[in-house]
């Protein structure tokens, strides 16, 4: 069996240790020729491919990034694809002598891979991103070090913030779930935690910053890309707070500046002077934590041996302390975002 392995998306800490569980129990245990995709479908169209075998991923996991490259385009010029780009993709699929692929990716890349799965293409999904948006996993591989990242952030800036008495509010990653700065948030003691989920006046917001002044303490607030203050225009997109015009690389308006944002609101009402700081892909990057390296090798070794059964149209979820195999369609329907329950669990600590 020849299997294809193509990561897509947004980088994640984890994805080489992903691809080096995939390889080694696929190609040691299982027989199988491996081949890697480089830079996504770029690789996949333009047959840009490197053998995988075991000295190939030897001494990945702890590495940062992807050995194989990622990058967002897309494997249709067109969305849901044309007939002849269908016949196209197949053509090419059949050249490259696949048996199966293997797609590490997040939302976006499992919904194409349930896309091909529907068509009749063999695939099997493992789960990365560190928003940990994807829906029927407990925790997709990358979200463990982004947090990390986030939580060292939210400690550092506290310490100049309580030196100069000043509110200090710092964004993170997250354009439609704020699981990052929900987690970080709550890890570091952070007074106060805004997520795209759930809007928050800038009154009541300043309210909260002013409570913490109040009694003698500097704000700390964690802030998530996506947030949208409550009474704002929250039909349109958040463009005063893109730190860079224009779309990513799936059409959509980048984000990044909410921080920037809000600082000068929060000191507007409340006098006390506030500084933004916006961490980007600093959360992406550096060594995956020990357990997103495990989570990772374990979701890749899932892959393998899902490939081996035909087990095909398939994601490696983890569910409790197992990785379960579970249908696309399961994990594409929906965004996981936090629960009102977790938002209300800390809200009622804020300030």
């Amino acid at each position: 069996m020849k299997l294809g392995v193509l990561c897509s998306g947004g980088d994640s800490p984890g994805m080489n240790a992903a691809i080096r569980g995939a390889v080694l129990r696929g190609v040691d245990v299982h027989g199988f020729e491996m081949v890697g995709f480089m830079d996504g479908w770029r690789g996949f169209h333009e047959g840009d491919t490197v053998p995988l075998d075991r000295p190939a991923v030897r001494g990945i996991s702890p590495l940062g990034g992807v050995m194989l490259g990622t990058s967002r385009v897309p494997p249709f010029p067109s969305r849901a694809g044309s007939r002849e780009e269908w016949e196209a993709f197949a053509a090419r699929f059949a050249e490259h002598g696949l048996d199966g692929l293997l797609l590490i990716g997040g939302n976006g890349t499992q919904t194409v891979a349930k896309m091909l799965a529907d068509r009749g293409f063999p695939v099997v999904g493992l789960p990365k991103t560190i928003d940990n948006d994807l829906d029927g996993t407990d925790y997709t591989f990358g979200f463990d070090t982004a947090v990390s990242i986030a939580s060292e952030a939210v400690d550092r800036l506290r310490t100049t913030g309580e030196s100069h008495r000043r509110c200090m509010v710092l964004e993170v990653m997250g354009r439609d779930a704020g699981w990052i700065a929900l987690h970080a948030g709550v890890a570091g003691g952070a007074q106060l935690v805004l997520i795209p989920e759930y809007p928050e006046s800038i009154e009541q917001i300043a309210a909260w910053v002013a409570e913490v002044r109040d009694r003698g303490r500097s704000s700390l607030v964690v802030v998530a890309e996506g947030f949208r203050i409550a009474g704002h225009d929250s039909s349109a997109e958040p463009s005063e707070a893109v730190t860079r015009a224009g779309l990513d690389g799936f059409g959509r308006p980048r984000l990044g500046g909410i921080a920037e944002v809000l600082a000068p609101l929060i000191e507007e009402l409340t006098g006390i002077e506030t500084r933004a700081t916006v961490l980007g892909h600093v959360q992406r990057g550096g060594s995956p934590t020990a357990f997103d390296r495990v989570l990772a090798t374990r979701s890749g070794i899932a892959a393998a041996d899902a490939a081996l059964a035909g087990a095909w149209g398939t994601m490696a979820a983890l569910q409790g302390n197992r990785i379960e195999l579970i249908p696309l369609g399961d994990a594409v329907g929906r965004l996981k975002t936090v629960p009102h329950e977790r938002y209300q669990e800390a809200r009622l600590n804020f300030g």
